[in-house]
């Protein structure tokens, strides 16, 4: 079996794009260079710093956001367990500690091979997504960094699930 190299001309860069949902939806963004843009989302939790790359070399378009949680090192290890027990059940993306900052980063990337151009619907699904993912954990990473909770402790409280009405 053999594999056919086909080299596809790309019609703009997908960080235009990015650029492009952002404005029309009013996000403050920063263009650092000509394939990334930076910007901050505001959670209920916290505020999410964003930012997507475009990998020419793979065709693909990273998003990246991480949180302001400084992870100290006493914590470490039990925040690697967490990040296993969450990584298990996150169906796309992952999240990862940036040991160069020591935070918590969620990473996920949309492949774009053959030249496809994203669309602002895959924009704000990618972007949603990974904001939904540091929503739903924050206050997981949150107990077992500032309570000294063990991991298996922080999941069972941050997906607690109600039943009823009131």
């Amino acid at each position: 079996m053999s594999l056919i190299q086909m080299e596809m001309e790309r019609q703009s860069n997908p960080v235009d794009m990015i650029e492009f949902v952002a404005a029309s939806n009013d996000w403050t963004f920063e263009r650092s260079g000509e394939d990334e843009i930076a910007m901050t989302v505001e959670g209920r939790w916290t505020d999410y710093h964003v930012s997507f790359s475009w990998m020419e070399e793979c065709e693909a378009l990273h998003l990246a956001c991480a949180f302001d949680l400084k992870i100290p090192d006493i914590r470490v290890n039990e925040v690697i367990r967490l990040l296993s027990h969450i990584n298990g059940q996150t169906l796309m993306g992952h999240f990862d500690l940036w040991r160069q900052e020591d935070v918590v980063i969620f990473r996920q990337s949309l492949l774009l091979a053959g030249g496809a151009e994203p669309t602002n619907q895959q924009v704000e699904v990618l972007l949603s997504s990974a904001l939904d993912a540091c929503e739903t954990y924050f206050q997981a990473f949150q107990f077992v960094v500032w309570s000294g909770i063990d991991s298996k402790a922080a999941m069972e409280a941050v997906l607690f699930e109600t039943v009823g009405e009131c």
